[in-house]
C-alpha cells in the first residue's frame, strides 16, 4: 500500500541555474551554473533551510555542502521543450511539452500590436525596446511621470512587461 502525500511545498528557483543543460551552448550560456558562481564570487553561500532540503546535493555551491539525507526530495530541471523562457519552463513543470519556441522580440514589438494596445488603454507608450526593468526606467522614468505614457518593453524572455507609476 502506498502513503499518502497530504501536502506538497514547490519551491521554484526561477532563472537560477545550477549547472548549464546539454543545449546550453546553443543559447550563449555554456558553463552557466547562477549557483555555483554566487556562491564563490561572495565567499560562500549561508542558506541552512535549502541545504537541509538538499540545494547542495545538486551542483558544487560554496557554503552550501552536500547532505548524506535531505529532508526533501530535489532534483534540477532540464527542459526537453524548445526554447528556454520562464513561461516555458512553468509549462513543461506542469506536464506541457512544446515543440515550437514562443516568440521572442529582439526589435520590439509590431507596430500593429502597440497600436492596438494603445487604443484599449487610451493613451500612447514609451520604449518598445528589450531592457533591463530598472535600466529603461533610469533612461524613460521621467518621461512617463511627465506624460503618463506607460513604458512597454521586453527582454530574452516571450514577454510583454509594462512599467507605470
Amino acid at each position: 500500500m502506498t502513503e499518502k502525500v497530504e501536502r506538497v511545498i514547490l519551491i521554484v528557483l526561477d532563472s537560477v541555474g545550477c549547472g548549464d543543460a546539454p543545449d546550453a551552448s546553443a543559447y550563449g550560456d555554456a558553463g552557466s551554473n547562477t549557483l555555483g558562481h554566487i556562491g564563490r564570487a561572495v565567499g560562500g553561500l549561508h542558506l541552512p533551510h535549502l541545504e537541509k532540503l538538499g540545494l547542495g546535493n545538486l551542483t558544487d555551491i560554496q557554503g552550501v555542502p552536500p547532505v548524506g539525507t535531505a529532508e526533501g526530495a530535489y532534483g534540477r530541471m532540464t527542459e526537453i521543450s524548445a526554447g528556454k523562457d520562464t513561461t516555458t519552463g512553468h509549462w513543461e513543470l506542469a506536464g506541457v511539452v512544446l515543440d515550437q519556441p514562443f516568440p521572442t522580440y529582439p526589435h520590439g514589438f509590431p507596430t500593429d500590436w502597440l497600436a492596438q494596445y494603445e487604443a484599449r488603454i487610451g493613451r500612447g507608450t514609451l520604449g518598445n525596446y528589450p531592457a533591463s526593468g530598472t535600466e529603461i526606467i533610469k533612461e524613460l522614468g521621467e518621461e512617463h511621470v511627465r506624460t503618463g505614457k506607460p513604458i512597454v518593453y521586453t527582454s530574452a524572455d516571450s514577454v510583454f512587461q509594462v512599467a507605470a507609476h
